[in-house]
């Protein structure tokens, strides 16, 4: 898979992506991460990328001018349509394990980290094909959901992580949140690992890890559960 990311602080996403799965992804070949600094395309000499907003109020609005200028030259590199040009937003759509799971199938993207008030709304109508926010909460720019993104995804590409069974037991990944762990010591400050998870019955392990993963998602998320149909009375 290869991420292209659009950002106005490039340093700011750069450490993220050269430590633990992310870093050893790229090495291994599996995942090309290309960061991209908006104001090589900025406008004169100041290299401008930002005008204030049309009608008043706070705050500025990244220019279309770069950003479409950005888009077509990374296009044009790549040679290839993007399968998708994602704006990260709080008004996009939730990211949730199903949605990573089918981007990570996806062989070319290109991420668009908005910034100040956002971008001008004729490149989220002309180039932008799909609009993701990783929660209802406003941040200072789209750098940190960008990122929350992208270590979503990757995780995913068989490889990246050496255990691919651990990636599948994950949280969410079919609806459930995830069981408790536990390593040694096996007796803590009074506290004991449960007995069935020493007893090396794996079948008896796995029918307490689906119990508890029932019980705590009913417990914290019963959202994630679906409704429980009321039988017809006739």
């Amino acid at each position: 898979m290869r991420i292209d990311l659009i950002t106005v602080l490039p340093n700011l996403v750069r450490s993220p992506l050269d430590h633990s799965i992310l870093q050893r992804a790229q090495e291994k070949g599996l995942v090309e991460i290309h960061v991209h600094d908006l104001r090589d395309w900025g406008l004169g000499s100041y290299r401008q990328i930002d005008d204030l907003p049309y009608g008043g109020g706070g705050g500025m609005v990244l220019r279309p001018e770069p950003l479409f200028a950005c888009v077509e030259s990374l296009q044009e590199n790549l040679g290839e349509p993007y399968d998708e040009i994602i704006y990260l937003t709080p008004d996009g759509e939730t990211l949730d394990q199903p949605l990573a799971n089918r981007l990570s199938l996806s062989k070319n993207l290109l991420l668009i980290a908005g910034h100040y008030k956002g971008i001008d709304q004729r490149v989220r109508d002309t180039l932008v094909t799909r609009e993701i926010s990783i929660g209802d909460y406003v941040l200072s720019g789209g750098e940190l959901p960008a990122l929350v993104l992208i270590d979503a995804l990757a995780r995913l590409i068989p490889g990246v992580i050496g255990d691919a069974n651990s990636a599948l037991s994950d949280s969410f990944q079919d609806g459930l949140l995830d069981a408790p762990a536990y390593t040694r010591p096996p007796e803590f400050n009074g506290m004991s690992v449960p007995v069935v998870l020493t007893s090396g019955d794996h079948n008896a392990i796995l029918s307490w890890r689906e119990e508890q993963r029932l019980e705590k998602t009913q417990r914290l998320r019963p959202d994630l559960l679906p409704p429980k149909h009321e039988e017809s009375v006739e």
